[in-house]
This record gives structure tokens, C-alpha cells and sequence, in this order.
């Protein structure tokens, strides 16, 4: 049991929901139900009632969440004295992002963070990545997250994924087998969607890369989700990152690009965010 498991009864107790607790505490549902299982089966005895609707704290779960509560303040008392010692207890992180970013993978990074470090203040500012890299260059932001960063800028790489084809699921490409994929050359001359996420780096530039012309766009739109609503309606095609696919994939048929194509992306300092103790704090439990 750590601390994380810890904290996960605590939340669930407070809002009598696995889910909503297992993303206050930055884990996934099937993980949280896991370690509330592991927890149970290592105590011998339940400590939750799984109703249809909520989660209810059986009596020996009550004491439990007691001492619970009570090692988690204690533990964030030691925590503030470090916190205080090293000029932690009180600040301000401005971390800038294109969308996409920002929607998906940022916010349990930060949230996790102002947990251990509640002086801190992790305050988000979204841009495109034109403006991100002005921002950090003019040191208005103390972090900034970069699309394929260079090694020299030392960022933190907080995340990778594929670009993927999108097509209506009526589409004649729709009936190759996942494997085999499609590739942008067989894109280029079609309808298309072209999505940018507030970002140079999307599909055009994709296609540029790969010594292809898109030619026949039909509609641009910076909003990754409303690519997708498009591509179902019939527009056209269109190429996302795989981290930015909707829940609701009905009419729609995901495709691998071939060659396989990837992004990263990582987060970079300023000259303020390298001298900030709180910005390295944040990094280093990166």
C-alpha cells in the first residue's frame, strides 16, 4: 500500500464514486478498483459497499479513513516544512500550451503537483505553438510545452503519440484491416479535413515531409474533436494525433498511417523558469 492508495480511500469516501476519486488522485478507474481490491484483500475486510450508484464507507472503513486522514495531514505538515525550507511555500508556475495538450495530459500533472505543493499555484495559459515558443522567449512564462523539442533545450518529454488517417467508416479505404494501414499518398487528393490543434506541425506539414500535396481541403479548423464531427458528416478525411480521437468513434474508421508517424512533446524552460525553484521542483517529480 502507498501513498497514492492511501489518498484513493480518502477520496472515494468524499465523493462515494471510484471514478471521480480515481481521477482526483491521477489514476485510472480499473486502476483504482484494483487497488481498493488489493487494499481490502490485504486488511482481510471490506471497506466499501459497491451500491449501483455509489460507493458507501463500511464501520471498520470509518476508523480506517480515520488514521488514514490523520497520517495523510501529518504527512503534508512534513511536507510544507520541507516545502518552507527549500522556498517552496508559496509561488507561481506559468506553464503555456497548445490545446491539445493542455486538455489531455496537463491537468493531472499539475493537479498532482499543487497536492504535494498547495503554496504553489500552477496557473495554464494556452496558445498555439508559435506563441508558446514567443512567450518563453520573451521569459513571459516559466514553462512551456514544445512540439518535437531538439535535444539541446534539455525539455522534459511528457508524452508521445502516433498521428492516425480518420475516415468516414463508409469510406473504400475503410475496408483494409487496422495492420495494414493507409498512407498519405492516398490522402492527398481526397476531401480533406485539415485540423491543426493550434499548431505548424499537422497533416499539411505531414504531407510536405512525406513529398506530398494536400490538394483538395475543404474546410480548416483548429479544434481537434470538431475534425472528427466533420470527417462523420462527410466532409472529408483527416489526419489527428491518436491522443486527440473522440470517445464516440460511431461512422468513423481509425487508420494508422504507414510509414507509422509520431509527435512528441516536452516541456521547456525559460530563462525565469531555470532559476525558479518551484518550476525545478516540478520537473524533477516529473
Amino acid at each position: 500500500m502507498n501513498l497514492t492508495h492511501w489518498r484513493l480511500l480518502v477520496a472515494v469516501a468524499g465523493v462515494g464514486n471510484i471514478s471521480r476519486a480515481a481521477e482526483q488522485v491521477g489514476i485510472t478507474q480499473s486502476g483504482a478498483s484494483q487497488a481498493i481490491t488489493q487494499i481490502e484483500s490485504a486488511l482481510g475486510s471490506k471497506l466499501f459497499v459497491r451500491e449501483r450508484r455509489e460507493v458507501s464507507v463500511t464501520a471498520l472503513g470509518e476508523q480506517v479513513l480515520q488514521h488514514a486522514r490523520a497520517m495523510l495531514a501529518q504527512l503534508d505538515a512534513i511536507r510544507a516544512l520541507a516545502d518552507n525550507a527549500q522556498g517552496l511555500h508559496a509561488g507561481r508556475i506559468r506553464l503555456a500550451s497548445f490545446p491539445s495538450v493542455l486538455a489531455t495530459v496537463l491537468p493531472q500533472m499539475a493537479q498532482a503537483f499543487q497536492r504535494r505543493h498547495p503554496g504553489i499555484a500552477v496557473v495554464a495559459l494556452e496558445g498555439t505553438d508559435t506563441e508558446v515558443e514567443t512567450w518563453l522567449a520573451e521569459d513571459t512564462i516559466e514553462l512551456g510545452v514544445v512540439l518535437n523539442p531538439a535535444p539541446e533545450r534539455e525539455a522534459v518529454i511528457v508524452g508521445r503519440d502516433a498521428w492516425v488517417a480518420l475516415l468516414p467508416s463508409n469510406h473504400p479505404l475503410s475496408r483494409r484491416s487496422s495492420e495494414q494501414g493507409v498512407a498519405l499518398s492516398e490522402l492527398a487528393a481526397e476531401p480533406f479535413v485539415l485540423a491543426t490543434g493550434g499548431c505548424d506541425v499537422h497533416a499539411r506539414a505531414l504531407a510536405e515531409d512525406a513529398g506530398v500535396t494536400l490538394s483538395d481541403i475543404r474546410v480548416t479548423v483548429r479544434d481537434l474533436l470538431s475534425a472528427a464531427v466533420l470527417v462523420r458528416e462527410g466532409m472529408g478525411v483527416s489526419v489527428v494525433p491518436e491522443s486527440a480521437l473522440p470517445e464516440d468513434q460511431r461512422r468513423l474508421r481509425v487508420m494508422q498511417l504507414q510509414p507509422r508517424v509520431y509527435r512528441e512533446f516536452g516541456l521547456v524552460c525559460s530563462r525565469s523558469g531555470r532559476a525558479s525553484a518551484a518550476v525545478q521542483a516540478f520537473l524533477r517529480e516529473l
